[in-house]
């Protein structure tokens, strides 16, 4: 599906930076944390981004979104997450929308993919923690 500027790239070309409408604030100088409050935006839009950063959320083990949501949620709180998610949709959109580009999503892998030697040292943490021992052996090719 590939989507043109039409009456809504007013809206787009006012905000330029789709972190100003959903993303939460954040400021720090000389090593304070100040407010990292939400800003107040287009309500509508917060609620359609938040019921599809739920629904991304609850995807299993097969799109980016849900996987970063399980990355997130544990650090930050569920609800933290959501928002978070909400930002990473809104982002997407935008480049969809000034690139007019198609989306494509990086699968619920794209972690391990990105880094395969944190992701193993994750589980041989997980299984020690558990009191098993693991050894990786590689795969004889063909």
């Amino acid at each position: 599906m590939r989507m043109r500027h039409g009456a809504p790239g007013v809206i787009w070309s006012a905000v330029m930076k789709p972190s100003r409408i959903v993303g939460p604030g954040h400021h720090e100088s000389a090593g304070k944390r100040r407010s990292g409050k939400t800003r107040h935006g287009n309500r509508w839009l917060t609620n359609a981004l938040g019921t599809a950063a739920m629904a991304a959320a609850r995807t299993k083990d097969t799109t980016y979104l849900g996987a970063r949501y399980r990355r997130l949620a544990p650090r930050l709180g569920k609800k933290k997450a959501i928002v978070a998610i909400q930002h990473s949709i809104l982002v997407a959109v935008w480049h969809m929308l000034t690139n007019e580009v198609d989306y494509t999503d990086l699968g619920g892998d794209y972690f391990a993919r990105l880094d395969p030697e944190l992701a193993m040292r994750r589980i041989v943490r997980q299984a020690n923690t558990l009191g098993f021992t693991v050894r990786f052996d590689p795969i004889q090719a063909a």
